[in-house]
Formats: C-alpha cells, sequence, structure tokens
C-alpha cells in the first residue's frame, strides 16, 4: 500500500486531541492491539464463487426474523473490497486482525468436498495482512453453520462435532504457517441461548432449556478441533466467550439465586469444561446430579485439551432477579444509573475489570492468558456536513474500557491484547444494519468506508505505546 494511500484514509479521520503517554496508561511490549469482525457480517457475496448456503441465509429469508428485512446478502462486500479493508488496517496501525472464515465458503456443505476458492480468498487475505505486518486472528465458528448440517439437527447433533473438526484441519493445513493463534468457537453461549433456545438467532429454534445439548456439542466441536489443528501444525489454539459479571438485583436469596443460575448458564458452562474439565454444579438451571445426558465417557478429556489463551468478549453486566414464571430460573432487569449505547447497553467499563479478576480468582492457574477477543459499543453515527464523523461517545466507551483491562492487569492478570469491535459497520445479525459498531462508518447504499473520529483515536493510542522489540 502507497503512503499516498495511508495519508488519503489518515486525512478522513481527523482526532482534535493526540493521545499521550499520560492519557492512558502504558501497556508491556508485545501487548495486542486490534480489531476484529465476523465473515457473515461483513463478506456478503452470499453466492459468489462456490460457496454454500448457512442457517444465516436461511434465517434471513424468514419474514418478520430480521429487523426491516434485512440481509447479510451485500453486507460490506469485503469479499471484493478486502484490500481496501487491510490497507484501512495498516493505517490504524493495529498488529492483529481477528476475523473469521466463513464454513459453507471452504465447505459448502459442512462436509466432504473442499472449495478451492473459498480457501484461496482467505489465503490471499492471511498473506496481505502478513504483508503489511498484521497477525491473523482466524475464528473457526462465529454462527454461520452451513445449512445442510443444520438440516442434519445441527448442534443438537452429536456429528456436528466431528464434522467441524474436519473443517479445522482444512483450513489448518492451508493457513497454518501463518497463524499463529486460532479461535475454535466464537461465544457458545450465544448460539444455545439466542439460536437454539430464544429463536432470536439463527438457526431459530425456540427449545428453551431442551437446547442445552448444543452446548455440549459444541464444546465437543472445540475440543476435536484443538486436536486436528494440532495435528497440522497449528501453533496456539483458544476459544472465545462471551462473559458478563452477573449481578443480583437484591440480597434476597431468591434474588441471589437467580444470579447463580444465570452465571452458571452464561459464564461457567462454557468454561468449566474447558479450564477444570468437567461441567459446574447444573443443578440451578433444574438439572439432577446426571448432569447433561449427552455426554459421553471421553468427552470431558477431549474438551479440556489444554489451550493456550482464553478469548474475553464483553459488552455488559447483567442484573438478574427471581424468575415470575417457570420458563427460565431467572429474570434479566434493566440496569439504571448508567450511559446506554444505541443498543441500550449500560456503559461499565469497571464491569470488564470485575469479570477479569473474577476469572482470575476463580480458575487461579488453571486461567491461561487472556485476550480480549471483542470490546465495542453502537451509536448512531452518521457523516456531518463535511463527511467527518464525530463519534466521541465511543471515544469515551473505548478509552473507559482500555483503563479497565490496565486496572485487571494491575491486579495481577495476565492480559496479552485487546480488540475494538469492530473495523467495520456491519451486518449486525436480528438487528440489520441498525446498529453501528465500527471504527469506520460503511454507506450501506454506496459501500464508502469513512473511518470516524474514534479510528484517529486508537490510531494516535497505538501508536504512542511500546512496540514489540525485534
Amino acid at each position: 500500500m502507497s503512503g499516498g494511500t495511508r495519508r488519503a484514509i489518515a486525512a478522513g479521520c481527523r482526532y482534535d486531541r493526540p493521545v499521550t503517554d499520560a492519557d492512558l496508561p502504558s501497556f508491556p511490549p508485545g501487548f495486542a492491539w486490534g480489531v476484529a469482525t465476523a465473515a457473515y457480517q461483513i463478506e456478503g457475496a452470499v453466492t459468489a464463487d462456490g460457496r454454500g448456503e448457512s442457517v444465516w441465509d436461511t434465517f434471513c429469508r424468514r419474514p418478520g426474523a430480521i429487523r426491516d428485512g434485512h440481509t447479510g446478502d451485500v453486507a460490506d462486500d469485503h469479499y471484493h473490497r478486502w484490500p481496501e479493508d487491510v490497507a484501512l488496517m495498516a493505517t490504524l496501525g493495529i498488529d492483529t486482525y481477528r476475523f473469521s472464515l466463513a464454513w459453507p465458503r471452504i465447505q459448502p456443505t459442512g462436509s466432504g468436498a473442499v472449495n478451492q476458492i473459498g480457501l484461496d480468498f482467505y489465503d490471499r487475505l492471511v498473506d496481505s495482512l502478513v504483508a503489511n505486518g498484521i497477525t491473523p486472528m482466524p475464528t473457526l465458528f462465529h454462527w454461520d453453520l452451513p445449512q445442510p448440517l443444520e438440516d442434519a439437527g445441527g448442534w443438537l447433533s452429536r456429528d456436528t462435532a466431528y464434522r467441524f473438526a474436519d473443517f479445522a484441519g482444512i483450513a489448518a493445513t492451508r493457513l497454518a504457517d501463518r497463524v499463529p493463534l486460532w479461535i475454535t468457537l466464537n461465544e457458545p453461549f450465544v448460539v444455545t441461548a439466542l439460536g437454539y433456545a430464544l429463536g432470536v438467532h439463527a438457526p431459530g429454534q425456540a427449545l428453551m432449556l431442551g437446547a442445552l445439548p448444543t452446548a455440549h456439542h459444541q464444546l465437543l466441536g472445540h475440543g476435536l478441533a484443538l486436536a486436528a489443528l494440532r495435528a497440522v501444525g497449528a501453533h496456539q489454539v483458544t476459544i472465545t466467550n462471551s462473559y458478563a459479571p452477573a449481578w443480583a438485583a437484591s440480597d434476597s436469596p431468591a434474588d441471589v439465586a437467580a444470579a447463580t443460575a444465570y452465571d452458571t448458564l452464561h459464564n461457567r458452562l462454557y468454561t468449566d469444561p474447558v479450564l477444570l474439565g468437567r461441567y459446574p454444579d447444573l443443578a440451578p438451571l433444574g438439572l439432577g446430579p446426571a448432569g447433561l445426558d449427552c455426554v459421553r465417557d471421553g468427552d470431558l478429556e477431549t474438551i479440556s485439551a489444554p489451550v493456550d489463551a482464553l478469548g474475553v468478549n464483553y459488552y455488559a453486566p447483567t442484573l438478574l432477579a427471581a424468575p415470575q414464571d417457570a420458563a427460565l430460573p431467572f429474570q434479566l432487569q434493566p440496569i439504571t444509573g448508567y450511559p446506554v449505547t444505541a443498543f441500550g447497553n449500560p456503559v461499565v467499563p469497571a464491569g470488564l475489570t470485575e469479570l477479569l479478576t473474577s476469572l482470575a480468582s476463580r480458575y487461579g492457574d488453571r486461567l491461561p492468558p487472556v485476550y480480549i477477543t471483542e470490546n465495542g459499543c453502537s451509536f448512531d453515527d452518521e457523516p456531518d456536513a463535511a463527511g467527518q464523523v464525530d463519534d466521541r461517545q465511543r471515544i469515551s466507551y473505548l478509552d473507559g474500557h482500555i483503563r479497565a483491562v490496565a486496572d485487571a492487569m494491575a491486579a495481577g492478570v495476565d492480559v496479552r491484547g485487546y480488540l475494538v469491535w469492530s473495523l467495520l459497520d456491519n451486518f449486525e445479525w436480528a438487528e440489520g444494519y441498525h446498529q453501528r459498531f465500527g471504527l469506520v462508518h460503511v454507506d450501506y447504499g454506496t459501500l464508502r468506508r469513512t473511518p470516524k473520529a474514534s479510528f484517529g483515536w486508537y490510531r494516535e493510542l497505538i501508536a504512542g505505546q511500546p512496540r514489540r522489540s525485534g
């Protein structure tokens, strides 16, 4: 990328106050600064070059499933515009880019034949990242399950875990020589809770607690994929979970029990098996001593094979009260007294410090190094008359949460990197294109990229941090 291209991008994202060493804590040399995206949210080109259909393609066609009938058919057209997006990342100065591999682009039916054109796309992307000094951090599964696998049972079927391991081996055989850290799954809790329990995400099943087998099968898929990755020379492997501190609405025993049940479901169910080799006590969720009846001998040994890091996604805490009915053992309550994002999430940076220190306390020396693999916010960002996007609310949000990471590190938590969600405004799942999380504004009519003020702020922050030597 030419220097002129870099200067042209930088000129579009003025930030009037440079970040200095006094503004934010200094992080250790080698601390990873980056951004994150997901294939279905940015790539578009859903029928191009042999890509198969995913559960999200199907779900988007369901009447009323997505706000205003939006789809990911075009999204940001990253599939065709990726060189422009890599140029943006190079100008931003990041050293790590987390993205996901679209399973149906590489293996259209989820099993069997490989679509070499799809693999070629990611091969070119990884080469370009490396050439620009950006470390690729691919996620193997960010929710876009091939539809034929869903037709055969999806994550309710144990077989999907084995198909996922096959896919992991295919991807790593092609890319592992340039990828130092792989993420197997992104937020298995969300897939179980929103996709299979409540039905507000793809595949749109509403099984409530009957969705719990999908938790185990995803974790089994993680363990099998980890083994497949190691077998073809992958260096480091992790899993990314979403976490939310579970706050009881009061000190009443019923509200405390509700918070315990939610903490078990959201936080512990997807982490205890990986780090401790066992499931937490599932009695708060109404399960008996036998726990999940889909667990077979040897599964937990597979799931608990050592990982090299833990990916942590954080957006907000959750406030819990005793349920008003028997459908679930908790009821979510609004958190008041904090600013809110356009998504309605409370802005609670201290919740990230609480989360990280509680993980360290809970898992002790079983907790590997941590990466903040997603943290970000949606605001109603639009260019002004001069074409600038002044998203100072996002700058304030990122400032607070980066300080929260520093506080956790000062308390002894081994955090190795921080990745902003997201590089680009994109398709925000059931919300369609109504929520803008990007450091870069995307005009969905023209697909023009406009770096926001937060882009300039983050660039200056990164530039002021110690860099890795050598």
